[in-house]
């Protein structure tokens, strides 16, 4: 069932409680990480991201300040080898390939003097900067209100607003779409923060903690839990 033909409240609304709820329960149980600092700067807040990418935040913080005195600058990894800085990343899990994209971002940089291109359209033709990445760094950088959507925001999203129609969430103009709808706020980085955490520690994927979570009431996922005969699809 898609946002649009529920009948429990309007989209507006929906979003609009959903935003609350979310932030309400940020302030008390988010987590606290080094790369959400607003002591960082700029290559350390996408460095972060690159190794969040596809990996338990978790796990990237035992390695996270280790991985920085390493490489502490865009220098250091554009003269590092290859093979050294995919060894560094190897312990999160991450590919080689990763590596190489890396030392060519790092480049990059180095030879525009740090400086990241404005526009989304130049941003995309960097090494490592697909949609995620490249949210990132305009939500967390730029400061412009963008999702940073991965499967779990996109798991507590279609939990509660409805499922997706296609596989690849990139492409998926509904989800797309409420993403940014729900990201339009001045905490715009809170709210990003927010449903990462919830997703970790209440929507979780196999186990989720629906006892303890504060969207029951207009969850679609619960509802099909204690309403199957209304909601006999989306389970």
């Amino acid at each position: 069932m898609s946002l649009q033909l529920m009948d429990l409240d309007t989209r507006t609304e929906k979003i609009l409680f959903f935003q609350s709820e979310i932030l309400s329960w940020f302030e008390k149980m988010g987590r606290n990480f080094p790369w959400r600092s607003s002591s960082c700067s700029e290559y350390q807040i996408i460095i972060s991201e690159v190794l969040l990418q596809r990996t338990n935040a978790e796990n990237v913080k035992k390695l996270y300040s280790i991985f920085l005195s390493v490489y502490p600058t865009w220098h250091s990894l554009a003269i590092a080898k290859i093979e050294t800085i995919a060894n560094s990343l190897k312990q999160l899990g991450l590919q080689r390939q990763r590596a190489v994209r890396l030392s060519k971002l790092a480049n990059y940089m180095l030879e525009n003097n740090s400086v990241l291109p404005k526009s989304r359209e130049q941003l995309d033709k960097l090494p490592l900067m697909g949609q995620y990445i490249g949210n990132a760094v305009e939500l967390l950088i730029f400061k412009r209100p963008r999702p940073l959507l991965d499967v779990n925001m996109a798991r507590v999203l279609e939990r509660f607003f409805g499922p997706r129609k296609l596989v690849d969430i990139r492409y998926d103009q509904y989800l797309q779409s409420l993403s940014f709808d729900i990201v339009q706020l001045k905490e715009m980085k809170a709210i990003n923060w927010a449903i990462l955490d919830f997703a970790a520690i209440i929507c979780k994927a196999r186990t989720p903690l629906c006892n303890e979570c504060p969207l029951t009431e207009r969850c679609i996922y619960y509802l099909a839990l204690s309403s199957p005969e209304i909601y006999p699809n989306f389970c």
